[in-house]
Formats: C-alpha cells, structure tokens, sequence
C-alpha cells in the first residue's frame, strides 16, 4: 500500500509542475514583449541616441534580463520535478510489482 502514498506525492508534483509550466509561459510572454518593446523604442530613436545611457532602455533591458533569469530559474525547478516524477513512477511500479509478486507466491 506504499504505492499509494507514493502516488499521491507524484500527483502533487505534477500538479506543481503544471503550475510552474504556467508561471514559466507567462514570463518568458512578458521577456519578448520587453523585447519586441526594446527594439521598438530603438527604432524611434535617432542617430544621436545612446542606448547606454537612456533610463527608460535601461530598464526594459533591465527587466527582461530579471524575467529570462526568473524564466531559466523555473526551468531548473520544472527539470528537477520531472527527475522526481520519473523517480515516483518507478518506486510505483515496482512497489505494484513487488506486491502482485507477493501475493502470487503468498496466494
């Protein structure tokens, strides 16, 4: 009957997997969007323009290198949950196994 602990808990990081897949797709959304608004704005600027020294560049550039960061930080953590999950699954098959086992040998 551990199997069925055990299959609980990966149900519980799947869910969470599912939840972080989500949170990952709406940042790395929001990461392009400073992009394309990056290059938009570039585009407006002329000749004279400094991308080093304009604030408002400097902080789109500054907040889609904090949301591709956060986005590579969630990955890692999402990466991490499929390791636990396949490792759940095993545990689960062989605990099944192992029992059928047992009460083949049992029976």
């Amino acid at each position: 009957m551990t199997f069925l602990a055990i299959d609980a808990q990966k149900n519980l990081f799947t869910l969470q997997k599912s939840q972080l897949q989500f949170e990952y797709t709406l940042i790395m959304n929001r990461a392009n969007q400073m992009t394309k608004e990056m290059g938009l704005y570039e585009a407006a600027q002329d000749s004279s323009w400094d991308a080093e020294t304009d604030p408002y560049y400097q902080q789109l550039a500054s907040t889609e290198q904090y949301l591709e960061t956060r986005g590579d930080s969630i990955d890692s953590q999402i990466t991490a949950l499929d390791n636990e999950i396949s490792s759940m699954k095993n545990m689960v098959n062989n605990n099944i196994k192992s029992s059928c086992s047992l009460n083949l040998i049992g029976g």
